[in-house]
């Protein structure tokens, strides 16, 4: 464990080398306690209390707390090979707090007194962050994030009804979060023709784009928009939906109750030219980029048809490329399987944490956790015949192999994914034969319990020597 650490707070400065210290310790506690409540990890009031005091500390931020980890992120850049994506999402976090406590998310519904739907705003945080992932999915760790609560509502619906929101200066709205993401995760990295930014539905912003090209990076971003293309009298969709199909895939898609499919798409691609929306074409010029359209043929039963529309910069002169724009932006759910991990397996939203910035540190520490979790379980799929000891320590894997018991007159190799399986099966995984690759439920739960077994290793040798 202290390898790691020691890797992720390498770049971590805070301005009292106590806080350092402290930091050091509390994300040691809480990696041994995945899930647990901060006196849980910590075990005793004074280390309790000092926890607290160290999130109510405000001589520092939550971009310090994640500022060894982003360095990390960067160097694990450098080290790789090829294109990586940068996934962009934004996420809620909800708490059960008295009135006004902390900053407002939403408005949701929920049960009237007199089973009529009633309006309610929610508490909680928003954060906006940008995982570095490989093409093989592999997370490299955080290279932006950004916190925020709002303090009211300004009835945008109904804004809506009287101005064209695209006539808004993107200043002006929320939705500049993407873009200064954008920005500070291409400057981290510092190799933009290596970015490929990927973003939703609510990434399809203009200004988005013409910042890509202007920092010389790449983006692949879901279209919502139907924008007006060429010389302005013709619309995206419409235009697109005339070409010609070039091409074919079959794919295997799940549906809620899991149950597998055969899905047919068809696959369009076209270079073309956008025009900016009205009120702004004096500001940002018409760009030339490559959309590919992949819809399903006919209608499924039981989910939603898969209709992609995806708007890219880099070039796409085959049906083989377009295949691969079309893989890489479905790894986008990658930062949705991370923010899963923050919620489930780090049980954020059960913090009992007062106030909003207290919340947000407690939320840097665990998405260091959560990269960790997440990284551990794509590892064991994609370097299999990785050496162990990048996840292990030697202590981990003497006592994963005594606890862990291989098959008899079975050789076995000291891989990562060996390592990792035997990890997964102390959090409950039963390796069968046909059982698919451990996720990140067993493996949260088998470093948990790793732990709790080393300690008494540690314990109990203590105990014979005295």
């Amino acid at each position: 464990m202290a390898s790691w650490i020691d890797q992720e707070l390498a770049a971590c400065k805070f301005s009292d080398p106590r806080l350092s210290k402290r930091f050091r310790t509390l994300l040691e506690r809480l990696s041994e306690a995945i899930g647990e409540s901060i006196p849980m990890a910590c075990q005793d009031w004074s280390s309790t209390k000092a926890a607290y005091r160290f999130f109510s500390n405000e001589r520092f931020t939550e971009e310090e707390i994640l500022a060894g980890h982003i360095g990390a992120t960067r160097d694990r850049f450098q080290a790789s090979e090829g294109m990586n994506l940068v996934l962009h999402d934004t996420t809620e976090f909800s708490f059960q707090r008295e009135k006004g406590g902390l900053g407002l998310t939403r408005k949701s519904f929920k049960k009237g007194t007199k089973g009529l739907p009633e309006i309610y705003t929610k508490q909680g945080i928003l954060m906006h962050s940008s995982l570095v992932v490989t093409t093989g999915g592999v997370p490299l760790g955080i290279s932006a994030i950004k916190f925020w609560t709002r303090k009211k509502f300004k009835g945008a619906n109904k804004l809506k009804r009287k101005i064209n929101p695209a006539r808004v200066p993107i200043g002006k709205k929320e939705s500049i979060r993407w873009i200064e993401n954008l920005k500070r995760s291409t400057t981290l990295l510092g190799e933009p023709g290596r970015c490929v930014h990927v973003g939703d539905r609510e990434n399809d912003i203009y200004e988005f784009f013409c910042m890509a090209k202007e920092i010389g990076t790449h983006f692949i971003i879901r279209a919502c928009n139907d924008r007006l293309a060429e010389d302005g009298s013709v619309r995206l969709f419409r235009e697109m939906a005339k070409g010609p199909i070039k091409g074919l895939r079959r794919i295997e898609v799940r549906n809620k109750k899991g149950e597998l499919s055969d899905a047919v798409l068809e696959i369009r691609y076209r270079r073309i030219q956008l025009r900016p929306p009205i009120g702004k074409h004096k500001e940002y010029p018409p760009l030339t980029l490559t959309v590919v359209f992949a819809q399903e043929r006919g209608a499924p039963k039981g989910r939603e048809k898969i209709d992609w529309k995806l708007i890219t910069d880099l070039p796409v002169d085959s049906r083989n490329r377009a295949i691969e724009k079309l893989e890489w932006y479905a790894l986008r759910w990658k930062i949705e399987t991370f923010h899963k991990i923050l919620k489930s397996g780090c049980k954020t939203e059960e913090s009992k944490l007062r106030t909003a910035n207290r919340l947000t540190r407690l939320i840097g520490v665990f998405c260091i956790l959560s990269w960790r979790i997440f990284w551990l379980t794509m590892m064991a799929r994609d370097a299999p015949e990785a050496s162990p000891k990048l996840a292990f320590t030697t202590t981990e894997i003497q006592i994963l192999d005594y606890i862990v018991k291989d098959k008899p007159k079975k050789k076995w190799k000291r891989s990562m994914s060996k390592y990792l399986t035997k990890l997964a099966r102390l959090g409950g995984y039963l390796a069968r034969a046909n059982d698919p690759p451990p996720g990140n439920k067993v493996i949260w739960r088998g470093l948990t319990r790793l732990t709790d077994i080393e300690l008494g290793v540690m314990i109990g040798a203590k105990l014979v020597g005295n």
